[in-house]
C-alpha cells in the first residue's frame, strides 16, 4: 500500500488579516498603481479592491467615491521635494532641481498625479488643487526661489529675478511639454531648457 497516498497534505497557513493602516495602505497603494497603469478614466473601485487584495465593502467604508480615495493617494504616495545642496553655480543647481522634479514626475506617484491631471476635467481637476499645489508645485517654486536667491548672492542672477512670474517658468514649462508635446524632459532636455530659457532670463543686464 503507497502510504503517500494516505497522507494528506499540510494545510497551506492562511495569510494574516491586514486590518486598519496596514490595509488603508495597501488600498492607497493599489489606487496609485492603477492610476499610473491605467490612467483616471480606467481606475474603479473594484480593480482598487483587487489590486489590494481586500473587498470593495472595505474601500466603500473609508472612501466613499474615487475622487476622495484618489487624493488621498496623492497625498500619501507624493514624495517629498527635497532641498538642493549649493553646487556652486545657478545652471548647476537648476539642473538638479529639474532633474529631481523629473525623476518625481515620471515615478509611480508622478504617473498617477500625470493622468488626474491630463484625464480629470476642470471640475475634478479643481478637488485634487490643494494635493497638486501643496504636494508638488508650491515645494519646487520653494526649492527654485532658493536657488535664484543664492544665484543673486553670488552675482549671477539679476536681482529682480526674484519674482512669481520667474519662479513659475520652470514648472510651467515642464508641465506644459508633459503634457501637451508628451515630452519625457531627458537631461539634454533639461540643459537646453536650462541654457536658452533661463539662463537668459536670470542672467544679469550687465554680464
Amino acid at each position: 500500500m503507497d502510504i503517500s497516498r494516505c497522507t494528506a497534505a499540510p494545510a497551506q497557513a492562511a495569510s494574516p488579516r491586514r486590518r486598519g493602516a496596514v490595509l488603508e495602505r495597501a488600498i492607497l497603494d493599489a489606487a496609485l498603481e492603477q492610476l499610473s497603469t491605467v490612467g483616471w478614466n480606467g481606475l474603479t473601485m473594484e480593480g482598487v479592491a483587487v489590486g489590494a487584495q481586500t473587498g470593495k465593502a472595505a474601500v466603500y467604508r473609508r472612501w466613499s467615491s474615487k475622487e476622495d480615495l484618489v487624493a488621498d493617494a496623492l497625498e500619501a504616495g507624493l514624495p517629498p521635494v527635497e532641498e538642493i545642496p549649493d553646487l556652486g553655480s545657478v545652471r548647476e543647481d537648476l539642473l538638479a532641481l529639474c532633474r529631481r522634479a523629473r525623476d518625481a514626475m515620471f515615478s509611480r506617484p508622478g504617473s498617477a498625479l500625470r493622468a488626474v491631471i491630463h484625464e480629470c476635467d476642470p471640475a475634478q481637476v479643481e478637488r485634487f488643487h490643494a494635493v497638486i499645489f501643496e504636494g508638488v508645485v508650491e515645494p519646487m517654486i520653494d526649492q527654485l526661489r532658493k536657488v535664484i536667491i543664492r544665484g543673486i548672492r553670488r552675482e549671477e542672477v539679476r536681482p529682480d529675478a526674484d519674482n512669481g512670474y520667474v519662479f513659475d517658468a520652470v514648472p510651467a514649462m515642464m508641465m506644459y511639454r508633459s503634457k501637451m508635446c508628451a515630452s519625457e524632459w531627458s537631461d539634454r532636455d533639461l540643459e537646453e531648457m536650462i541654457d536658452r530659457l533661463m539662463m537668459p532670463l536670470l542672467r544679469p543686464h550687465w554680464s
